[in-house]
């Protein structure tokens, strides 16, 4: 018997040192959602390494003709991913026609960067959310944040959190709450660090400290992503 096609396409367009969990624990949940299809992509198809893992078998993202939900992942790559105008251009193309615009992490700054999120309430990593404020976005310090058709993630694990409110608003929240059971979702983490309003402040100056080489390109990156978008 033919299987009936899929009435929901969800792409997840990914990028060199994208972090790994942002996708795949997202991924995880949606793969699960009914009549859809989840599509994994790079430019070229070309196989992406993500902090010590290499994804590969991945779709040519300038060949993917549509999607209804679009779902930028983050990373340290983000910095790169949104002054590639290539990529961007496949961003931009392929979310003007979602039905959804979603993003975890600092995946909100693509979407930022593509012009998706201009007076939008978004979330993205705590660490990072000034650099959302250039592209105009209201800065949500939620772990999921929604303004419209616009769902945004906090920091990497949130992409659970995100994933299943992405999930139940797609699927219903009986089925949500089905996937959860299934999949053990019920964190109880080891450390009530995981937020800097949690963390002890020595914890947090470290943390601080070991981004600091990275804080300087992303705040360039992110000043010139929103220079050309607003030239554009």
């Amino acid at each position: 018997m033919t299987q009936p096609a899929p009435t929901l396409q969800i792409v997840i367009p990914l990028f060199p040192d994208v972090t790994h969990l942002d996708f795949t624990g997202p991924h995880q949940v949606l793969s699960r959602a009914p009549n859809s299809q989840v599509i994994v992509a790079s430019m070229g198809g070309r196989d992406i390494a993500a902090e010590g893992l290499v994804f590969t078998g991945l779709a040519d993202l300038a060949k993917v003709e549509r999607c209804d939900l679009l779902l930028v992942p983050g990373g340290f790559g983000a910095t790169d991913a949104m002054l590639d105008e290539a990529f961007m251009r496949e961003i931009r193309r392929l979310g003007a026609g979602a039905t959804w615009l979603t993003s975890v992490c600092t995946g909100s700054l693509i979407l930022a960067a593509a012009g998706f999120l201009t007076g939008k309430r978004a979330a993205t990593h705590w660490a990072w959310r000034e650099l959302l404020e250039p592209f105009g976005v209201i800065v949500d310090t939620a772990r999921v944040a929604r303004d419209g058709n616009v769902i945004t993630g906090g920091g990497v694990t949130a992409g659970l959190d995100f994933a299943f409110t992405v999930l139940a608003e797609i699927a219903g929240e009986d089925f949500a709450k089905t996937v959860q059971l299934g999949l053990e979702y019920a964190p109880a983490p080891p450390f009530n660090a995981g937020r800097p309003e949690l963390a002890p402040p020595e914890i947090l100056a470290a943390f601080n400290h070991r981004v600091e080489p990275l804080v300087i390109a992303r705040r360039a990156a992110a000043a010139e992503a929103a220079r050309r978008l607003q030239t554009a």
